[in-house]
């Protein structure tokens, strides 16, 4: 009988059998929930309670850990999310820096890494190490574009920007320059400031200096709110406009009546009942936002967890086919994994529709964006 169950289980393990027991896979998550991100880590930690726990018929153990938004803890975790945990997959983090950071120590490791960060160099242009990197936020440039098509049909002719001082900045100001001087836009002043300052004073008198028709912020999270409060403070009566790193209540809350009027950019997720039912991505995004509120109370959805749902959205598409392939734990299944990713097709999220190439690890189209306005505290859709 002995020989027979082991005759049994190698025929198994040859055919792919849905008999066979693997080992099960651990997914390594390190986010910003403590720190200036933590407005946009928080609703990422508690969007993986809510994720699922089999996938595949296997066991999926989430490692959570918290980088404090600072770049160094990032990839120390990353590390020993790696070595010691043995981690088939990251995610993280939730910030520009902290996942740029990361990229090397997950190619290094051959390791497959999602991150929830919206820089386009996460993961381009393509090259050996960003081969191993995906990422679920719309890119910098496709929001940019549409803030400048927002500001040319509202004749603005002069603008200004001050963004973070940081890789999140600089990446927004790159995009969104060549953008707006392709649109004939006067880019008048360009500032910057730190995501920890409590002051922006001596950017706000230039930029009221250059007496520009907009400004946009280029910030993420509740450190945006401090040049617009400011700039409000001050008397500044032209349009403004913020990135997608603004879209949650906690932006609201501290940028208070200062924020009225604001347009940006967001994700579909963020006023996901008010898009018409013509919207191919409203039913995915409704489900996230009835999983989460469910969970957290009405109104505490936010783009920045539907980023980690995406992430995981992607992992239960693309881990039943590496499971054919190899074993959890293995090189060869972290291998298969980051291949079934890149493979994605027609993959509706929160955010948008994924359509991944082995030159685009972002893979979403103009579907994945919105445009709102704070109107009474709260967001409206405009388009």
């Amino acid at each position: 009988m002995k020989i027979k169950a082991v005759i049994a289980a190698l025929f198994a393990a040859a055919t792919g059998s849905a008999s066979v027991a693997y080992a099960d896979i651990n997914v390594g998550v390190t986010l910003s929930a403590t720190g200036p991100a933590a407005s946009l880590g928080i609703p990422e930690k508690n969007t993986f309670p809510l994720m699922p726990t089999t996938i595949g018929g296997q066991k999926i153990n989430y490692i959570v850990l918290d980088d404090a938004s600072d770049t160094t803890t990032a990839v120390k975790n990353t590390k020993k999310l790696i070595a010691e945990n043995k981690v088939d997959v990251i995610i993280g983090s939730t910030i520009t820096p902290n996942s740029l950071a990361m990229v090397d120590v997950a190619a290094e490791a051959e390791t497959p890494m999602i991150a929830m960060a919206a820089s386009a160099r996460i993961v381009d242009p393509m090259d050996a190490k960003r081969h191993w990197v995906f990422k679920t936020p719309q890119n910098d440039a496709q929001m940019a574009i549409a803030i400048v098509e927002h500001m040319t049909s509202n004749n603005v002719k002069t603008v200004a920007y001050i963004g973070f001082s940081d890789a999140y900045g600089e990446g927004w100001w790159n995009e969104f320059q060549k953008i707006a001087e392709a649109r004939k836009l006067n880019i008048v002043a360009n500032e910057r400031f730190n995501r920890a300052d409590t002051s922006v004073t001596g950017q706000v008198l230039k930029i009221l200096s250059a007496k520009p028709d907009a400004v946009l912020v280029g910030g993420a999270g509740t450190p945006a709110a401090l040049p617009q409060k400011s700039l409000k403070e001050k008397g500044y009566k032209g349009i403004m406009y913020q990135t997608h790193g603004v879209a949650n209540a906690d932006f609201l809350r501290v940028c208070g009546k200062d924020c009225e009027g604001t347009v940006l950019p967001a994700g579909p997720v963020l006023v996901a009942a008010q898009l018409p039912d013509s919207n191919p991505v409203k039913k995915a995004a409704l489900e996230y936002v009835t999983k989460y509120e469910t969970a957290n109370g009405k109104g505490s959805v936010s783009t920045f967890g539907a980023h980690a749902w995406d992430a995981g959205k992607l992992l239960a598409n693309a881990v039943p086919e590496a499971l054919k392939k190899a074993q959890p734990g293995s090189k060869e299944f972290r291998k298969a994994l980051r291949d079934a990713l890149e493979g994605t097709k027609n993959l509706t999220g929160a955010h948008g529709v994924f359509n991944m190439s082995p030159q685009d690890h972002l893979g979403f189209d103009q579907r994945a964006r919105v445009m709102v306005k704070i109107e009474g505290g709260n967001w409206k859709y405009v388009q």
